[in-house]
This record gives structure tokens, C-alpha cells and sequence, in this order.
């Protein structure tokens, strides 16, 4: 299971790469998890980003989310 920290970091690799610490200790969590990948850039860097396996983790996640929202809708209109 993923902390709060891990997921964090999996959406900001999906959103802004640039701004990950590639070295850093959640970083490292994803990359063992196979969720993150350093990609070699042809400046010489390396950027994270997401693995198949890692996105799917993020569409699920969404989807659960989604889901979530919509019984909290359903909810509200009930009066509960």
C-alpha cells in the first residue's frame, strides 16, 4: 500500500516531472514499485515518469474517487 507522500509523488511525476527529486526517498518507493521510471534525457538528466503499472494506479484511484463523489451526491439530494 501506498502513503499519502507516495501518492503525492506519483501525481506531481504525472503532473510536473521536473519538480520530483529523482533521489528521493518516495521516489525510490515508486521506482521499486515499478511505478516510476527515470527516463535519460538527451541533456544528460534524468526525469521520472510514470510506468504503465503507475498510471493504472492513478486511473484507479481517479475511478474510486469518482465513485465516492457520486454516492456523496446521491447524499445530498437525499437528505442524509
Amino acid at each position: 500500500m501506498l502513503s499519502h507522500h507516495e501518492i503525492s509523488t506519483l501525481l506531481l511525476v504525472q503532473r510536473s516531472p521536473a519538480e520530483v527529486k529523482a533521489l528521493g526517498l518516495d521516489t525510490a518507493v515508486l521506482r521499486h514499485e515499478r511505478l516510476v521510471e527515470m527516463e535519460l534525457l538527451m541533456t544528460g538528466q534524468t526525469c521520472p515518469r510514470l510506468t504503465s503499472k503507475g498510471l493504472e494506479v492513478l486511473e484507479r484511484l481517479n475511478a474510486s474517487c469518482t465513485r465516492q463523489g457520486d454516492v456523496s451526491d446521491d447524499r445530498n439530494e437525499t437528505g442524509l
